[in-house]
């Protein structure tokens, strides 16, 4: 495995083990997140001690356009290959093998980084972090960056509200699986119990009348919106383009959630690099 930079870029070559094959439009949003984590820097820099990069879900940190074409960072990997004054990196990841070579890779490109390689375990993972993490105390703020982007609904609610309760900030992306076969009548009819935890609901009566997979889509993306008012984080949204057999909707939010920053400020950061589109498409 080889790490070399290039035009201020870093490449990353194959190294002989399993990566995750993607479509174009997932490594734009790899560097659309490396945006608003910038951004994130910049706002909070001069009010935090410690600033915290937190990946709920690393995979194996790589990826590839078709099969190993093109290989390119995840977003944990592209955190910790950029120069921006974070103080720790904790990278989680479910998947047995793929937190194997999470644990590899980091060892090999970033052993000098501080960073750890957690298995991700919902059922005690606030604990886990609390140990992880330095606490806030009087004189000494922490700003956690938490990207919370799976491909699914795993992530429960109750576990973001959990995280929000420890200062934890977050960027979601809302992305995934939704096309002709798993289509909206699939999660509103095969897994409503997975849906119902994803936005901490008792029933489905707020997708009442809904018809197809486009109008399932943005009404998922308004209540967890709405969710994560309720349990008082401020939010900001912006939207992007995407050409997917995977995601057949002309395009997916990014949504930004805080209680200690302005998610507004931090989104209007971003954007100066011309990557984001602000209006909501309808």
């Amino acid at each position: 495995m080889d790490l070399k930079s290039q035009n201020g870029r870093t490449n990353f070559l194959s190294d002989g083990f399993s990566v995750t094959a993607t479509e174009p439009w997932f490594k734009v949003k790899v560097e659309v997140i490396q945006s608003y984590l910038r951004a994130f820097v910049m706002n909070v820099s001069a009010k935090a001690d410690e600033i915290v990069f937190v990946d709920l879900f690393s995979g194996s940190g790589l990826y590839s356009l078709g099969y190993q074409k093109q290989i390119f960072p995840g977003s944990a990997f592209a955190a910790l290959a950029s120069e921006l004054p974070i103080t720790q990196w904790i990278l989680c990841e479910r998947d047995p093998e793929s937190l194997k070579l999470l644990h590899r890779r980091v060892d090999h490109f970033f052993h000098r980084r501080n960073v750890a390689v957690v298995d991700l375990e919902l059922s005690h993972l606030t604990d886990k972090f609390r140990k992880i993490i330095t606490p806030a105390r009087r004189g000494h703020t922490v700003a956690v960056f938490c990207l919370v982007d799976p491909f699914n609904f795993e992530m429960p609610l109750a576990m973001i509200d959990s995280l929000a309760s420890i200062g934890f900030n977050f960027l979601v992306p809302f992305t995934f699986m939704l096309n002709e076969r798993l289509n909206y009548q699939y999660y509103l009819q095969e897994h409503p119990e997975r849906l119902l935890r994803y936005l901490g609901l008792n029933n489905f009566e707020r997708l009442a009348g809904v018809q197809n997979n486009l109008q399932f889509y943005k009404r998922i993306v308004r209540m967890y919106q709405n969710r994560m008012l309720v349990m008082g984080l401020n939010t900001a949204l912006s939207v992007h383009k995407v050409e997917s057999r995977l995601m057949e909707v002309p395009a997916y939010y990014i949504g930004l959630f805080s209680r200690h920053f302005s998610a507004k400020a931090i989104q209007s950061e971003a954007n100066l690099s011309g990557q984001l589109q602000i209006e909501l498409y309808e």
